[in-house]
């Protein structure tokens, strides 16, 4: 058996509605929030990036994993808003978890599925042998350019999973990966803001890929919508993954514990990753969950998850999604979201 032993995510306290950017712009914001079902969205303190919460939700899967992070021999970092252009996120991570010196570590890249891509290979290196144990961590504070409509979900957050083969809390059945040449979202080097190919990003890019991606694994698996419990799909808003899951066959129950995007907006490599955080977090022993990213460029990797007997010794160990998504909000006006976020550059 080889799958999750430990997980945990992490949120910015601070938050910012739609009508409050939707105002600065002179836009409709209940327009708004029907076309996208979003209603605010997570901002990043000005002390926090991707390595910050990168380690404060490794912290809470540790605490669910109890192991000793010596022990992990692989960690892994998917995310587009790496701090740094040259240095890894995965180096300085390792270090403040206490997993280094001796572990290997990169930081992966593919649009919003580079925190699958980090679950991916730390299950397969585990699979193989390798090491005993390996983290994958899907985290990003998104980037939205003043008045795109990126602004109103680029979001902030992330989470982290630890992989084994002792005391598995959800065991990982079958994978499936669906990859294409198709550029509907891309960031040149050096650019701050991404670009985006406006309605091309949908069926051609998300549908197809996120669609494709969960056909192909239920045929591989033999498993149809209706034996799964619960289902997450990649949320670049929240009307994408709805229209997902009634495409393929999937009600609003198998989706609502991990449909939490209209409260945290799109955490980029973090949003499949939490909504499925947040399903673990409600999930019962025997419960099936489907979990399909999706990645700009294009991409999506799909998993089907066994929960154990093992989550109910766990679940309680570290804070919930849901806890940290309805709690100690700080809210915003748009000028210090434009100072949190550099959209204001002070000059000295």
């Amino acid at each position: 058996m080889v799958g999750i032993i430990g997980y945990g995510s992490y949120l910015p306290r601070y938050r910012i509605k739609v009508e409050e950017i939707a105002h600065q712009w002179g836009k409709n914001a209940e327009t708004i929030k029907r076309g996208l079902l979003l209603k605010q969205k997570t901002v990043p303190g000005l002390d926090e990036d991707t390595i910050t919460i990168s380690v404060a939700a490794a912290k809470n899967a540790l605490k669910r994993a109890g192991i000793n992070p010596k022990e992990i021999g692989a960690l892994y970092i998917g995310s587009e808003s790496h701090p740094y252009a040259v240095k890894p996120s995965g180096t300085v991570v390792g270090e403040a978890l206490g997993i280094a010196p001796k572990f290997h570590t990169s930081d992966f890249e593919f649009a919003c599925k580079a925190g699958t891509e980090a679950m991916f290979v730390s299950y397969s290196l585990v699979k193989a042998g390798t090491v005993k144990y390996a983290m994958g961590i899907g985290a990003d504070t998104s980037q939205g350019a003043p008045n795109d409509a990126l602004e109103f979900s680029a979001s902030a957050g992330g989470s982290a999973f630890i992989f084994g083969k002792e005391n598995v809390v959800a065991e990982i059945l079958e994978t499936f990966s669906f990859t294409t040449d198709t550029p509907d979202f891309w960031r040149r080097e050096g650019a701050f803001y991404p670009h985006h190919g406006g309605r091309f990003t949908g069926e051609p890019a998300y549908f197809k890929h996120v669609l494709n991606a969960a056909k192909e694994i239920l045929n591989k698996s033999g498993f149809k919508p209706s034996d799964f419990a619960y289902v997450i799909f990649h949320m670049p808003n929240g009307k994408f993954p709805l229209t997902a899951g009634k495409k393929l066959g999937f009600t609003k129950e198998q989706m609502e514990p991990g449909w939490v995007v209209p409260l945290m907006g799109n955490t980029y490599s973090g949003s499949s990753p939490t909504g499925f955080s947040a399903t673990l977090d409600v999930a019962k022993p025997g419960d099936l969950i489907l979990l399909v990213s999706f990645g700009s460029g294009a991409g999506s990797d799909a998993f089907i998850f066994k929960v154990t007997e093992k989550i109910n010794e766990v679940r309680d160990k570290a804070e919930k999604l849901r806890d940290m998504l309805e709690n100690n909000q700080i809210y915003l006006d748009y000028g210090q979201y434009a100072k949190f976020r550099e959209k204001i550059i002070m000059n000295e």
